[in-house]
C-alpha cells in the first residue's frame, strides 16, 4: 500500500533538496554478497547523502537498440551472469519500480523517443551496488537503458535532460567502469596489492583529472585519446554511464572519488560523487 501511495503521490515530483549524481564502479557481480573495501565505500555513500525519494540507474548491463526505462511496479532481480556461487543467484533485491517517474522520465526527453519498458527489471549493475546502498530495498528504482547504436556525444546529451529530476528528489546513478578490460584482466593478480598495467594507470588517471577540471569534452572524445584509452575501453558500455553522471554536474557541486583503486591489471573501481 505505501508504494502504490508513492506513486500516486509523485505521479508529477515535486521539487525538494537538490539531490547528489553518483558513478559506482560495480566492478565483480560477488560485491553483491561480499563485504569488502568497495562495498564499505558504497555503504558509507549512501549514509552520508540524503534518502532519495526514488533512484534513477544507468547501468552497464542494459543495451538496447533504442533508449528505455523500466515501468513495471515490481521490477524483478535479474541474475544476469554465470559461473558463481549459488548464494549470489540467491539474492532478491525487492525495491518497487515506479511507474510515475518512468513516465515523467520520458516526458523530460525531447531529443529522441523514450520507450516504456515491462520486462527487464534490475540486472546487477543496479541491485549489487544499490542494495549496499539501501539495504532494505525500501527505495523505488527504475533504470535507463543504453542505446548501442548511439555515440557517445547522444547519452551525454540525452542525461542533460535528465537535469530536473536531482531538484525533485532523485538520485540518478551512472553504474560500470571506467577502466574495463576483461580480456586482458592478470587473473593471478586478483588478490593481494592493488594492481594495475601502465596503460590502465594512465587512461584512469587522464579521466580522473579531466573529471575533477571539468573537461567533459576530453571524455566525450574518448575515442580521440591514444591507445591507452582504447585498452581501457574496448568496448563503450561500462564507460558510458560514467558520461551520463558527468552530464549532470552543475556548477555548485563538488566532486569528490572514492574506491579510487585498480583490480588485476584492467579494471578500475573509481567511483564518483557529485554534490
Amino acid at each position: 500500500m505505501y508504494f502504490k501511495a508513492l506513486n500516486k503521490l509523485s505521479g508529477s515530483f515535486s521539487n525538494t533538496q537538490k539531490m547528489p549524481v553518483l558513478f559506482l564502479g560495480h566492478g565483480s557481480p560477488m560485491n553483491g554478497i561480499e563485504e569488502n573495501e568497495f562495498v564499505k565505500g558504497f555503504k558509507k555513500v549512501g549514509e552520508e547523502i540524503k534518502k532519495p525519494r526514488a533512484i534513477l540507474c544507468i547501468s552497464a548491463h542494459w543495451e538496447t537498440k533504442g533508449t528505455y526505462v523500466t515501468a513495471m511496479e515490481n521490477p524483478r532481480t535479474i541474475h544476469d551472469f554465470s559461473g558463481f556461487p549459488q548464494a549470489l543467484f540467491d539474492v532478491q533485491y525487492p525495491a518497487p519500480g515506479s511507474p510515475s517517474l518512468a513516465q515523467e522520465t520520458k516526458d523530460l526527453i525531447t531529443n529522441t523517443s523514450i520507450g516504456l519498458d515491462e520486462s527487464w527489471g534490475l540486472d546487477h549493475g543496479a541491485w549489487s551496488v544499490v542494495k549496499h546502498l539501501y539495504p532494505n530495498a525500501d527505495v523505488p528504482i527504475i533504470q535507463m537503458s543504453l542505446d548501442y547504436t548511439k555515440p557517445a556525444k547522444y547519452h551525454f546529451e540525452l542525461a542533460q535532460e535528465l537535469s530536473q529530476l536531482r531538484q525533485k528528489g532523485i538520485l540518478i546513478i551512472g553504474s560500470g567502469n571506467m577502466v574495463h578490460n576483461l580480456g586482458k584482466v592478470a587473473w593471478d593478480k586478483l588478490q593481494g596489492e592493488p594492481f594495475a598495467f601502465d596503460w590502465a594507470i594512465e587512461a584512469n588517471e587522464k579521466m580522473k583529472t579531466w573529471i575533477v577540471d571539468g573537461d567533459f569534452q576530453s571524455l566525450i572524445n574518448y575515442r580521440k585519446q591514444g591507445k591507452a584509452f582504447d585498452l581501457a575501453i574496448p568496448t563503450p558500455e561500462h564507460y558510458l554511464p560514467l558520461l551520463y553522471t558527468l552530464a549532470l554536474k552543475d556548477s555548485k557541486d563538488e566532486t569528490s572519488l572514492f574506491n579510487d583503486q585498480p583490480l588485476g591489471g584492467s579494471l578500475s573501481m573509481t567511483s564518483v560523487k557529485f554534490d
